[in-house]
């Protein structure tokens, strides 16, 4: 039981940190291809989006290369900062921050081009500077679209498995999150540990889905 509290603690952790960096990356994202056209565009819209199909233990593969102790970025960060992300929590992190950021860019993108142009052109006219119009105008107009995908994408954090245990390994009190614990569980033929982590990680997952699905757009728009 202990056991099992102490891997949704460390899953919430390591999901809501993910969360947080992918409302920051996904909002800025979503919001500049929302408004803005560039070359290679479309690719990037693409590459982006690539997590969302790719499969969890490719993503972890890559993670590894940049980040792992031989990786050009993990090699950088240890020799000038003494940094090892790999079996740690920060690592944990930043492979569930790349495998739901879809889940945030996606709907954030949507929903910037669903804003009403004029509105915001009309914030301009009256002189309001550019960055007040999108935390004035855009930002609440669009705010439901983004809080929905954040939800999905914390759901979809507190889950991960694959590249999570790629890069984090399954570490007791340390990286082992509640998906690794199931695993493990599983392996170790402890079926009461399992049947507890999985009822745990499911009620967690129906609530959230439940509140995305009341703060999803179109369900506001047909009430």
């Amino acid at each position: 039981m202990e056991s099992a509290w102490t891997a949704l603690a460390l899953s919430l952790k390591v999901a809501g940190w993910a969360t947080a960096i992918d409302l920051v990356l996904g909002v800025a994202v979503g919001y500049l291809l929302a408004r803005t056209r560039f070359p290679g565009r479309d690719l990037l819209d693409t590459l982006l989006t690539l997590p969302m199909v790719m499969p969890p233990t490719v993503l972890g593969y890559y993670l590894l290369v940049m980040i792992g102790r031989r990786g050009w970025l993990g090699a950088w960060l240890h020799e000038q900062f003494a940094i090892n992300l790999i079996f740690t929590w920060q690592g944990a992190v930043i492979a569930a921050s790349i495998v739901a950021f879809p889940l945030v860019f996606k709907p954030a993108r949507a929903a910037f081009e669903a804003v009403d142009g004029q509105l915001e052109q009309a914030a301009r006219v009256l002189g309001i500077p550019e960055v007040a119009v999108f935390f004035r105008v855009t930002l609440p107009l669009a705010w439901r679209g983004i809080l929905a995908g954040l939800l999905l994408a914390f759901a979809r954090a507190l889950g991960e498995f694959g590249a999570t245990l790629m890069v984090a390994g399954s570490i007791p009190g340390k990286t082992q999150t509640l998906s690794v614990a199931v695993y493990e569980a599983v392996q170790a033929g402890q079926d009461d540990t399992a049947n507890l982590l999985v009822l745990i990680t499911s009620v967690v997952c129906v609530v959230v889905l439940l509140a995305a699905g009341r703060l999803a757009p179109g369900r506001v728009a047909s009430r």
